[in-house]
């Protein structure tokens, strides 16, 4: 009965009383804090990337043929011009002695010498103008002295028409001649075209690199006949490199050229610095990113093509934020918590952090200027907070606590 009414009781009493008296006490808690002010820290965002080749190309014949020759083969290093592949040349050998016996034909036609110019070549002076004028000249004599003879009466108007009508003529076969001279002269351009084309298909037979760099792949061998454009091999140039990395669009608007770089990569023990030369206009509608590549020199081709790298960009070198030592962190299960003192009794926050660099952490959110924290966070518990006497100057030892504010600590070393 005695239990009942004690449930009863603790049931219907007043529940403060009965709460406050189950509250353990606070104890005090001697630990040095600290106060939460800006300081000067790069606004740095990460992201990650490859590094790709200043130039890739796929290399094909620009004629078709047989293959006659490789010159280079995986991994090669060519200079721009050196010989990758040959066709066999027979074929387009011909070519070009079948373009100069008629380029020599139609020049023979007007009387070119192999050596003259065609723009030496008056039409009047060629051989078959000079003999249609040569006619003419003599049907106009002849029809001169058949005027003559026809005033006195010493021919018939009949052979008066015949020898006008034959100088008519001789006129028109000079004019036809004239005309067909202009017409070789134009087809000995035509010739010559065929033959500078004869003579680029046999230069075309051997293809050459077209910059320097590497060969990264070659899919040909002698024998094969290949057609125009099929890939044969493909090139690539490593120096510069360049790493291609992609920001979200919540600091699109903070990218530009001439931002530092640091690019790391699994395969160098030490960070490349670079500066972003390249900005896409625009972000991508799927991913609402923005592309961005940085130049990296590479001249002792110490990197490769396609390496995955991770990347951190300096957004503002001069950013002023709220940093605060690593000690004061605590994690657990996933969250960043600190001890922050409030009226002077210590109790846990959970804060959002960003880069932790040289035992520093950048914090985003959960903390604002003035707040005093625990400088020790694994040593934090509820309690009041009473700073230690020995870390106070001697004067003020027993009558301040000790608050130590971050910009008295060392300064942070930038990058």
């Amino acid at each position: 009965m005695a239990v009942a009414i004690t449930m009863f009781i603790g049931g219907c009493g007043p529940k403060p009383v009965i709460e406050q008296s189950k509250k353990k006490p606070i104890g005090d808690l001697t630990t040095p804090t600290i106060v939460v002010g800006l300081k000067r820290w790069q606004k740095v965002v990460q992201c990650q990337g490859e590094l790709r080749a200043d130039e890739m190309v796929a290399i094909g014949m620009r004629v078709a043929g047989r293959v006659a020759k490789v010159h280079v083969d995986l991994g090669d290093r060519v200079s721009a011009g050196d010989p990758l592949v040959s066709l066999d040349p027979e074929e387009f050998q011909l070519l070009v002695a079948q373009a100069e016996a008629q380029l020599a034909q139609t020049r023979s036609a007007v009387g070119l010498s192999p050596d003259a110019a065609v723009e030496s070549l008056n039409p009047e002076n060629s051989p078959p103008v000079r003999q249609e004028r040569a006619v003419w000249n003599e049907t106009k004599s002849s029809l001169e002295r058949a005027a003559q003879l026809r005033k006195q009466n010493a021919i018939a108007d009949g052979e008066y028409d015949l020898i006008a009508v034959a100088e008519r003529v001789a006129e028109a076969r000079y004019a036809s001649a004239l005309n067909g001279t202009r017409e070789k002269l134009a087809l000995i351009g035509v010739r010559q075209a065929e033959l500078s084309l004869a003579r680029q298909r046999l230069a075309d037979a051997v293809v050459k690199a077209p910059f320097d760099g590497f060969i990264q792949q070659r899919a040909v061998a002698p024998g094969a006949y290949v057609t125009v454009g099929a890939p044969l091999l493909s090139m690539v140039r490593t120096n510069p490199l360049w790493f291609r990395g992609t920001l979200p669009e919540r600091v699109a608007g903070e990218l530009r050229e001439g931002l530092s770089i640091r690019v790391n990569l699994q395969s160098s023990k030490e960070p490349i610095d670079a500066t972003i030369t390249r900005v896409s206009p625009a972000l991508d509608s799927q991913s609402r990113s923005l592309v961005f590549e940085a130049r990296i020199e590479n001249s002792d081709n110490q990197f490769r093509t396609g390496l995955f790298a991770e990347a951190e960009v300096v957004l503002d070198p001069e950013a002023q934020l709220i940093v605060v030592p690593s000690a004061a962190v605590t994690q657990f299960a996933g969250a960043e918590k600190v001890w922050k003192v409030i009226d002077g009794i210590s109790s846990q926050h959970e804060i959002i952090a960003g880069a932790t660099r040289d035992g520093f952490v950048e914090v985003i959110e959960g903390l604002v200027v003035g707040d005093v924290l625990l400088a020790d966070g694994e040593n934090g518990r509820v309690a009041r907070i009473i700073a230690p006497t020995d870390s106070l100057p001697k004067d003020d030892a027993t009558t301040k606590p000790v608050h130590a504010m971050i910009d008295s600590l060392s300064p942070v070393p930038e990058g």
